[in-house]
């Protein structure tokens, strides 16, 4: 109803009338109050049993005492966010240890290389002889 039809009706508007719709809110539940409340004895938590009892919480998952599903489903590892550098032993390709100045794009010339690739590292004997002729960042070589 508009302002002006409940004004009509000799109906005084203010804060001190209001009121909630009628059956928007109920009285709470009193349980443990006798029989005549109909939640009286048990409280409405039925009979005995862990539920039943004070002070009960079940956990996050919990499914009964069966094996939660969480713990059912295989798990797998984690993908580490640091990329490992593409490792070429330079005893078995030897195009490499040739080159006059080893760059990322020189070994990609010589190697194949996947483009996803952004570091190298030199392994094998010879490994530290090459590190005066590397003239890259992404290229390293094992060893002090």
């Amino acid at each position: 109803m508009h302002l002006q039809e409940l004004k009509r009706k000799g109906v005084d508007m203010g804060l001190h009338n209001l009121q909630p719709a009628p059956g928007s809110t109920r009285n709470r539940k009193r349980v443990g109050r006798g029989q005549g409340s109909g939640n009286g004895k048990t409280a409405g938590r039925g009979n005995k049993g862990q539920k039943s009892r004070t002070g009960y919480k079940e956990k996050r998952g919990f499914e009964g005492g069966q094996m939660p599903l969480y713990k059912r489903v295989p798990k797998i590892g984690f993908s580490s966010r640091v990329t490992k550098p593409h490792s070429i032993n330079i005893e078995k390709n030897k195009a490499v240890a040739e080159l006059e100045e080893i760059t990322l794009e020189t070994i990609k010339s010589v190697y194949k290389l996947k483009k996803s690739v952004t570091k190298v590292k030199l392994i094998g004997i010879g490994a530290k002889d090459l590190a005066s002729k590397i003239k890259d960042e992404a290229v390293t070589t094992s060893g002090k």
